[in-house]
C-alpha cells in the first residue's frame, strides 16, 4: 500500500484550472501517480466556494464535480476531535485555524504527505511532511 497523501483545496482548484496549465499538469501527474489520495469535507466545501465565487461555476455544475472528487479520493470527515487537534496545532505551530484543520485531518488519517501551496514547504508536523509540489 502506498503512503496516504492529503490534498489541500488549492491543489484541487489547479486540477480544474484553465489559466494555470503548468500547475494543472503537475496536479494531474500527482493524481495519476498516487492511488491513496485523501481530502476532507472541509476541502470539498472550500473547493465549492472557490469554484463558485472566483470561477463562476454554477452550483448545479459543481454537483458533478463533487461527485467525481468523492469517487476519486478518500473523503474524511471533520469531527470534534479533528477540531480540538486543529486548535492545538494552530496554537503550537502558528498556522491559521483552517490550515490547522486540514493538518489535523491529515494526521488523524495517517497521511505522510500533504500537498499544498499555502503552508511551510518541507515543514514536518509529527509524521506529516508538508510539500509544495510547484517548488
Amino acid at each position: 500500500m502506498s503512503d496516504r497523501i492529503f490534498l489541500d483545496t488549492n491543489i484541487l482548484v489547479y486540477a480544474h484550472s484553465d489559466t494555470e496549465p503548468i500547475k494543472r499538469k503537475i496536479v494531474e501527474n500527482i493524481i495519476a501517480n498516487n492511488d491513496n489520495l485523501v481530502i476532507s469535507t472541509q476541502v470539498l466545501n472550500e473547493f465549492i466556494n472557490v469554484m463558485h465565487k472566483k470561477r463562476g461555476i454554477p452550483f448545479k455544475t459543481l454537483v458533478a464535480a463533487i461527485r467525481e472528487l468523492s469517487e476519486s479520493f478518500t473523503v474524511v470527515q471533520i469531527t470534534v476531535h479533528t477540531v480540538e487537534q486543529a486548535l492545538n496545532i494552530a496554537a503550537q505551530h502558528n498556522y491559521s485555524y483552517f490550515d490547522s484543520l486540514m493538518l489535523s485531518a491529515a494526521l488523524e488519517h495517517n497521511c505522510s504527505v500533504m500537498y499544498t501551496e499555502d503552508m511551510h514547504h518541507t515543514h514536518t508536523l509529527d509524521t506529516l511532511k508538508i510539500q509544495n509540489p510547484f517548488k
